[in-house]
């Protein structure tokens, strides 16, 4: 499988472990930048870069890291497409593909070791989604609203009781 990575100078020393190791995986990395550590880089500029390639490229998945992932996952759900969960655990990790069908996961190269993210990565990589019918549903609310951009259907036990009223 191709993993689309991008990073920012936090996230440069894991994206550059990772490459290694997932072709020692079997997979192909796709590397989106930086290449170069430079205190001042924008993560905007590859973590978009690396989202976008995972939308253009049907069946792949990508991996953004910053410092703390939080910039890095708001950056990467710009693009139409892309639900990207940001991952601090194994559990984490397994949700974001088993409920969400997370095509990107992005992760905070400060707050864990490149053993524990690398691991979060593997758990990513290799669960699947569940195709359960609520998660569907739920994904699919998503991806209509980010198309029509109109609310999805209140349920009948909400009605009258929010703003939407």
């Amino acid at each position: 499988m191709r993993v689309h990575l991008g990073s920012d100078h936090a996230g440069l020393e894991l994206k550059d472990h990772l490459k290694g190791w997932l072709v020692e995986q079997g997979h192909e990395p796709v590397d989106h930048g930086p290449f170069v550590y430079d205190a001042l880089d924008d993560y905007p500029v590859f973590c978009i870069r690396a989202a976008a390639g995972v939308v253009a490229d049907p069946g792949s998945l990508g991996v953004v890291i910053g410092g703390s992932g939080n910039g890095e996952q708001i950056a990467a759900n710009k693009v139409k497409g892309v639900r990207a969960a940001l991952v601090w655990s194994t559990e984490t990790a397994v949700l974001a593909r088993e409920h969400n069908d997370a095509n990107v996961i992005s992760v905070g190269g400060r707050m864990h070791s490149i053993e524990e993210m690398t691991g979060f990565i593997d758990t990513f990589l290799t669960t699947p989604f569940t195709h359960d019918e609520r998660h569907v549903r739920r994904i699919a609310m998503m991806s209509d609203f980010e198309v029509s951009h109109e609310f999805p259907a209140l349920p009948d036990s909400a009605i009258g009781l929010g703003p939407d009223a």
